[in-house]
């Protein structure tokens, strides 16, 4: 298979924002500390009128923007999300259409929590590698849910990252040498049909279930490859919080500071699907040509894509051309909200 990579990648996140001290404040002395543990300033929150389609389109349409290439060139669109807003309807057939791309195209929903996303990355991959289609669209895109008072509805978040996947060596911004997965049915997090809110199973989500697979894909990946963590300039992981992905550096010899240019989950929350990608946005707006990105997802159920990233000479010149909306405007664009417009945005309350 040919080479393959990142043509355009763009972020969503909406502008509403909660700080973890206003929710614990609702909740007492257990607020206080569950919020202490989790290393979470503040989460995003989306709007009334905003849910993972909308995220999606918005991230698609910067991806496309900084790919510089006309959307009815994309192939086949992948979303993944746990939050889709239709049971049964693609969200990927309206992002589709909101963007103008052409009918003759495959697209599909994925779902398998947090990582469904890469998922998506990987598929494009296939496609685009064996000359099946020209551009592939690969998203990442949630509104992630929480029961009230549970330690979820500290982290869980919104936002969308898109990528546009081709082979054109010169439009290539990264190039992606190498993927790997490491899954097991891993029971830690899950939602029953019909259930409002999803459970978990506490501490059993660390060690057995994030640690483990994130640890196995990308130790996996360096077996793959031939290369260590010294090899590489930015490791972004899955952040559900913001203690894990360090610790998990740490566990695998790797330097935090490697891990932190990607972290964001500290200001924005955990966007799920969304989370590691948003994160690879953030490094790919700072990495210089040459350096080398690996990138680890973690969807609950339980598996890891990992990634071996190289960015190249074309991502500069995208860059300084690039004129839409950036990770870091997102993040400086925001409101502050109080618990109560919180609960009615995210409809807790129930008639």
């Amino acid at each position: 298979m040919q080479s393959v990579g990142i043509v355009g990648y763009g972020v969503c996140v909406p502008k509403y924002r909660i700080k973890v001290q206003e929710i614990a404040r609702v909740w007492g002395e257990e607020g206080d500390r569950i919020s202490a543990s989790l290393g979470i300033i503040e989460k995003s929150v989306p709007d009334i009128d905003e849910d993972a389609a909308t995220l999606a389109v918005e991230a698609a349409r910067n991806a496309i923007a900084f790919a510089k290439i006309k959307p009815d060139a994309i192939g086949a669109i992948y979303v993944g999300s746990e939050s889709h807003p239709y049971a049964v309807k693609p969200t990927a057939t309206i992002v589709a259409e909101a963007i103008g791309a052409t009918p003759n195209l495959t697209a599909a929903d994925l779902e398998f929590a947090c990582k469904a996303g890469t998922a998506g990355i990987q598929i494009c991959m296939g496609l685009v590698g064996a000359n099946m289609v020209r551009y592939g669209l690969a998203i990442g895109a949630d509104t992630s849910q929480g029961r009230p008072g549970d330690a979820l509805e500290y982290t869980a978040s919104a936002g969308a990252a898109a990528f546009v996947i081709g082979r054109e060596k010169e439009e290539i911004v990264a190039e992606i040498e190498a993927t790997c997965s490491f899954t097991t049915d891993t029971p830690d997090f899950w939602r029953r049909q019909h259930a409002e809110y999803p459970s978990h199973g506490g501490r059993f989500t660390g060690a057995p279930a994030y640690f483990r697979h994130i640890i196995g894909a990308t130790q996996a990946l360096f077996e793959k490859t031939g290369t260590r963590a010294a090899d590489y300039d930015y490791f972004v992981f899955h952040q559900p919080n913001g203690k894990f992905p360090i610790e998990a550096a740490k566990k695998m010899g790797i330097d935090p500071q490697k891990v932190k240019p990607g972290l964001f989950t500290p200001i924005i929350g955990n966007t799920y699907s969304g989370a590691s990608p948003i994160g690879l946005c953030g490094v790919l707006d700072i990495a210089k040509p040459g350096q080398r990105i690996l990138l680890t997802s973690f969807g609950s159920g339980a598996g890891s894509d990992a990634f071996a990233i190289r960015v190249t000479d074309a991502i500069e010149k995208k860059r300084g051309e690039y004129c839409g909306r950036r990770l870091s405007d997102y993040l400086n664009d925001k409101e502050y909200i109080d618990y109560a417009i919180y609960v009615k945005h995210r409809r807790k309350l129930k008639m």
